[in-house]
């Protein structure tokens, strides 16, 4: 089983990386501020230096003066964002944590695939799940190219010793339901607030949560599943052997 974790296993763009940009940039003294809305627009640029760069080059900041300003805000914000990670600032979303418990109950290999930088998502799966055994975690910092290009997928795969057939990604947007796809994995898309509305026909179940209280919003698959979602829901997604 292979997770994203920004928005997936966290509700990190909200409450974690939208929080920590706007204290970077008041930081810096400048007078910019992300909320929810404006953020979310933001969020369709992937990568975070990349997403700064962007935003700075609309609000008139020249080439040469985004070149050094991008990576060190990036840097900065991640220092805090691992700052939130410690003060418990960032919690799992709503049954992410059982979930991960029973599935290494029942003996499912678990890995990460996602674009973030490793110097704040380790930290954070060991922060906030040390009861999980990730066995691989692929981060920004293995992978040439961001989502959805599959590399960091495949990579997962390749760590984990298995074929697309033999695991199930899970991931939260349109974007890394492409990337997951185009890996050939069977995908489940836990939607958040920000990808409620995205298109999520090629996912094989989408929900909004985990949780007791959570929704099946497509079970295209007629997997009728039962919530808080169970490990044999997902393993049903495999191949019969």
């Amino acid at each position: 089983m292979v997770f994203d974790v920004d928005g997936t296993l966290v509700d990190s763009e909200r409450f974690g990386h939208r929080v920590a940009f706007n204290e970077a940039f008041a930081a810096a003294g400048l007078p910019y501020s992300w909320d929810e809305e404006s953020y979310g627009h933001w969020l369709s640029v992937h990568g975070g230096v990349r997403r700064i760069d962007s935003f700075l080059r609309e609000v008139g900041l020249a080439e040469d003066e985004r070149r050094e300003l991008a990576p060190r805000l990036h840097q900065e914000k991640t220092r805090l964002l691992r700052q939130m990670i410690d003060a418990g600032r960032i919690p799992a979303r709503p049954g992410m944590t059982d979930l991960l418990a029973h599935l290494a109950e029942d003996g499912v290999r678990l890995g990460v695939a996602t674009v973030g930088s490793e110097g704040w998502v380790t930290h954070l799966l060991k922060s906030l799940f040390p009861g999980a055994r990730f066995e691989v975690v692929v981060t920004g910092a293995d992978v040439a190219e961001k989502k959805p290009h599959p590399g960091c997928y495949l990579q997962a795969l390749d760590g984990l010793g298995v074929g697309p057939g033999a695991a199930v990604a899970v991931e939260d947007s349109a974007t890394g339901l492409a990337s997951a796809r185009a890996a050939r994995l069977a995908c489940v898309v836990v939607v958040n607030d920000y990808t409620a509305g995205d298109d999520m026909t090629e996912a094989q179940l989408v929900l909004d949560g985990v949780d007791a209280g959570a929704r099946v919003l497509a079970d295209p698959c007629g997997l009728a599943p039962t919530l808080p979602l169970e490990p044999d829901t997902l393993a049903r997604l495999l191949p019969r052997r």
